[in-house]
């Protein structure tokens, strides 16, 4: 019964996650909470997924579409009760690098396209999460993404320079050529008008963010530059506005998937899903531990994969978590997951009722709105942290940066190569984990001989290894081990701390084995201490243990060391600087058998 109710328990945790908070709205204090940060998230929502779609190279109307179910859907099926789903700025920018050389300029292809692709990412990070296969993230290292990020955002701002500029340029191969097309062209044919709405609207937004921070920056500078364009006919004067936006609803429809073309985007679909949730499961971590709310990452990717899912049959494109509107609907007082179905539903009444008044919205703010939203992803404090804390780190989110940039916009290139150089590193670092000899210190306690100049003792070696034993760095510890007995011409005794391996395969077994018949061949003898239970369960089934004799392995160090004092003589170990005499002589403290 215990077994069936935990199972029923895990299905409504999946499928009805929304079950923990809905009970919580018979208080009409959290209604109101819900209601006001509900409807202050839409307000920025409205103009942001319009840019964001423009960014995505689609019409701003998609990302309405956008903004409308699949807000709701990764509310009421994620277990984060304050993250803002909905365009965003990096995941357009990958599905504009994804989709532009698939559709070849039509934009009804581009259209359809997206929603395949969100449909694709969708069932991705569903499968994720069904599969409690969240883990996966974690490939992609924090200064893979940090290098990204700030790569992603420097392109997603010199991106919006044409539509700033009034200019229309061809596309290049590369980005950054361009971009250099881009400025040449605005070097001699600038619209000035437009130029004058776009900073217009940065201006509007940088006072108000630092002077007045409680009002709408974003929905003032539209509502202002639109009213504007509106009555100097901005249109008529060359400058480009948004048009006409179908009003209505989106209705559901499963876009013809053509096998060919989805084969093509399987590696940008599988890329977006990690960035994507990456970016929402980020925010979602910060939100929950200042909440003290419980955060389910498996949960997490189940929701944003439905909410991807639900994109693409409204004729939407690839959604996540948003930093910048999951702060204010926080800051705003959001309770509950219902707070984004009342932004959806003021995304709703805006398709319904209110497009007529976005004709006029000039293509100019929707490029200063993306360009404001994305300064501050540019962080270099985290790739000078990085460096400080291992330069390998560092050195890697450089990389991955410079070929952001490089590589744009075949951001997926980037991102792979950064992944393996992430995880080249890892190899190479468990390949060759910290190996030492122990010596007492004066203080009484063992210490790295080396690292602390200490005195090694001409008869005993106590060597430490801290890390997995494994196929990768079997050879290593066998050579290091084997290279301090060659040190010592007069070695008896090897004492082998494994205090420090967690993990042991079958090559690290073979080679201790192997270490131990070799050495008793040459007349030195190994002991074991402080093996971890799992260790020595594994020398137990292996036969190792009987093999090496169970009298040679040892609960501590010092019971090893005195071991091997009592066969070699008092004399032997008069002077040795494994004597707990000569450090107790010296500093008069007793030993812990502890390493600093």
């Amino acid at each position: 019964m215990t077994d069936v109710r935990a199972l029923l328990a895990g299905w409504q945790r999946m499928f009805v996650p929304f079950t923990s908070w809905i009970g919580e709205l018979g208080s009409a204090s959290t209604i109101r909470a819900d209601l006001v940060a509900g409807i202050t998230v839409a307000l920025v929502l409205v103009p942001q997924s319009m840019a964001y779609a423009q960014l995505a190279g689609l019409p701003p109307y998609i990302g309405l579409y956008a903004s409308f179910i699949p807000v709701m859907i990764a509310a009421l099926m994620g277990s984060s009760r304050q993250l803002a789903t909905g365009p965003v700025a990096v995941v357009s920018l990958m599905t504009a690098a994804a989709l532009a050389p698939l559709a070849g300029g039509d934009t009804s292809l581009y259209v359809a396209y997206a929603a395949i692709l969100a449909i694709m990412v969708g069932l991705f990070q569903v499968m994720l999460g069904m599969f409690r296969l969240g883990v996966l993230v974690d490939f992609l290292s924090h200064p893979v993404v940090v290098g990204f990020t700030n790569g992603a955002a420097i392109i997603i701002a010199t991106s919006q320079l044409s539509k700033l500029f009034g200019v229309s340029v061809e596309k290049a191969e590369h980005h950054y050529e361009t971009v250099w097309r881009v400025l040449v062209a605005a070097s001699q044919s600038t619209h000035l008008l437009t130029l004058l709405m776009g900073i217009t609207a940065l201006a509007i937004m940088i006072l108000l963010k630092k002077y007045l921070p409680k009002i709408p920056n974003v929905l003032t500078a539209v509502a202002v530059t639109t009213v504007a364009s509106w009555l100097f006919g901005f249109q008529d004067a060359g400058g480009k506005v948004v048009g006409e936006i179908p009003s209505g609803l989106p209705g559901i429809s499963l876009p013809v998937f053509d096998l060919k073309v989805a084969g093509q985007m399987v590696a940008a679909a599988i890329t977006i899903s990690l960035i994507g949730f990456m970016e929402a499961i980020a925010i979602a971590k910060a939100m929950a531990a200042e909440t003290r709310q419980r955060l389910d990452t498996n949960q997490e990717l189940f929701g944003q994969g439905l909410g991807n899912i639900s994109s693409g049959l409204f004729g939407g494109y690839p959604v996540s978590g948003s930093f910048s509107r999951s702060a204010v609907n926080i800051s705003a007082g959001a309770k509950t997951g219902f707070a984004s179905i009342v932004t959806g539903g003021v995304v709703a009444i805006t398709l319904l009722f209110l497009t007529p008044l976005l004709y006029h919205l000039p293509q100019a703010t929707l490029a200063a709105v993306i360009i404001m939203a994305v300064v501050n992803l540019v962080k270099i404090e985290p790739i000078k942290h990085a460096m400080k804390v291992q330069k390998h780190d560092g050195y890697v989110s450089i990389i991955t940066f410079a070929l952001t940039l490089v590589m744009a916009p075949h951001l997926e290139k980037s991102i792979i190569i950064g992944v393996l150089l992430s995880l080249g590193l890892f190899l190479y670092r468990s390949m060759r984990p910290r190996f030492a000899e122990l010596s007492l210190h004066s203080d009484g306690t063992f210490r790295d001989a080396y690292a602390y100049n200490l005195e090694r003792c001409r008869d005993i070696s106590v060597l430490r290894f801290d890390g997995s034993l494994y196929f990768a760095n079997a050879g290593y510890f066998e050579s290091r081990v084997l290279a301090n007995v060659a040190s010592k011409p007069e070695l008896k005794y090897v004492i082998l701390d494994l205090e420090g391996i967690n993990q042991l395969d079958a090559t690290g077994e073979a080679v201790i084995g192997s270490l131990y018949e070799h050495l008793e061949t040459a007349g030195v003898s190994v002991l074991i201490t402080r093996g971890k239970a799992q260790i020595m369960q594994i020398f137990e089934r292996s036969g190792l243990k009987e093999e090496i004799g169970s009298e040679n392995f040892f609960r501590t160090r010092t019971e090893a060391i005195e071991y091997a004092r009592e066969r070699l003589g008092d004399q032997a170990m008069a002077d040795s600087p494994l004597n707990p005499a000569q450090s107790v002589r010296r500093t008069r403290t007793e030993i812990t058998p502890e390493i600093s």
